[in-house]
C-alpha cells in the first residue's frame, strides 16, 4: 500500500507551501495521490517528495512551470534533456548580461566621468547601401547585426566594394520612446541593385562632434553622455539624427572588446569649407 503525506506534511518535506502545492494541483504540474471527494483534503505519495524538490530546484533557476510541466512528462530522456539545456543557455546567457552590467557599474563608479578625445568632422554626402527600419531600442543590438550582415552580402553578391566604415543614422524617438526609426548603410559607389531590404541612397552631408567608443555596446551610453556634455557645454548642439561609425565591428572580429565605434553628434557648421 502506497503511503501519503496530509498536505500539510508533504509541504514541510518538500518547503513548498501549500498554496503554492494546491496551484500546482491546479494547473497539473503536481496532482495529489488522492483528493477526498468529501473534504477536497489532498494527500500526498511518499514518492512524490522527489518530484516536488525537482520542482522546486527548476523554479529557483526561474525556469517556466509549462517548462518543468515537460520535463516532468517528457516520454524520453532526450526530450528532457533539450528541454533543460534549452533552459541553462537562457540562465547563461542572462549571467553573461548581468556580468557585464556589474562590470561596466564598477567601472562607472571608479572612473565616473570618461577621458576620451572628442573631435569635429565635416562629413560630405556619401552613395551608400541602406537598410532603414521602425526598431524597438530592445532589438536594436539585434536588428543592426542583420542588417550589416545583410548589406554586406548584397554588396558581395553584386561585386561591390565597400568604399568606407558601415554606419547607423538613429532617429530621436529611437531613444525618447524606445521605438523609432534606424538606418544601417555601407557607403559605396556604384550603389547595388535594390533587393530585399537593401535599397540605394545617398547618405546627406553632417557636422558632427564624434567620439569612439572602445569596446561592446553594453554601455555605449556612458559614450553618449560625454558627447552629450560636451556639444551643450561649448553651445554646438542642432537637431538632427545620431551617427555612428563602425570602425571596427561584427564584420571585422567577432570579439566585442576590440569594437570600436565612432558617435557622432550633430552640431552647427564651425567652420566654412573651402
Amino acid at each position: 500500500m502506497t503511503s501519503t503525506l496530509a498536505i500539510g506534511d508533504f509541504s514541510r518535506a518538500t518547503h513548498l507551501s501549500v498554496k503554492m502545492l494546491r496551484h500546482y494541483h491546479e494547473i497539473g504540474l503536481l496532482e495529489p495521490a488522492a483528493v477526498d471527494a468529501d473534504t477536497g483534503y489532498r494527500r500526498y505519495a511518499t514518492e512524490q517528495i522527489v518530484a516536488a524538490q525537482i520542482i522546486r530546484r527548476f523554479r529557483d533557476l526561474d525556469m517556466p512551470l509549462e517548462e518543468i510541466h515537460t520535463v516532468l512528462q517528457a516520454p524520453d530522456v532526450a526530450i528532457r534533456n533539450r528541454v533543460i539545456a534549452n533552459h541553462l543557455a537562457r540562465l547563461e546567457s542572462s549571467l553573461a548580461r548581468t556580468q557585464e552590467a556589474v562590470t561596466s557599474l564598477r567601472e562607472l563608479l571608479d572612473h565616473p566621468q570618461a577621458n576620451v578625445p572628442i573631435d569635429h568632422r565635416r562629413l560630405a554626402s556619401t552613395p551608400a547601401a541602406v537598410i532603414t527600419d521602425i526598431v524597438d531600442k530592445a532589438d536594436a543590438l539585434t536588428w543592426y547585426r542583420g542588417a550589416i550582415g545583410e548589406l554586406a552580402a548584397t554588396l558581395s553578391a553584386q561585386d561591390i566594394n565597400p568604399a568606407g566604415p558601415a554606419g547607423g543614422i538613429f532617429d530621436t524617438e529611437l531613444f525618447t520612446e524606445d521605438r523609432g526609426r534606424a538606418t544601417v548603410f555601407l557607403p559605396c559607389d556604384p550603389v547595388p541593385e535594390p533587393i530585399g531590404r537593401v535599397s540605394a541612397t545617398v547618405i546627406p552631408p553632417a557636422e558632427l562632434a564624434t567620439i569612439v567608443h572602445p569596446g561592446p555596446h553594453t554601455d555605449i551610453d556612458r559614450t553618449y553622455g560625454v558627447l552629450a556634455a560636451y556639444v551643450t557645454r561649448h553651445e554646438l548642439a542642432v537637431d538632427g539624427p545620431i551617427r555612428e561609425y563602425y570602425l571596427v565591428g561584427p564584420a571585422e572580429t567577432r570579439d566585442e572588446s576590440l569594437w570600436r565605434t565612432e558617435v557622432g553628434w550633430p552640431i552647427f557648421q564651425a567652420r566654412h569649407p573651402r
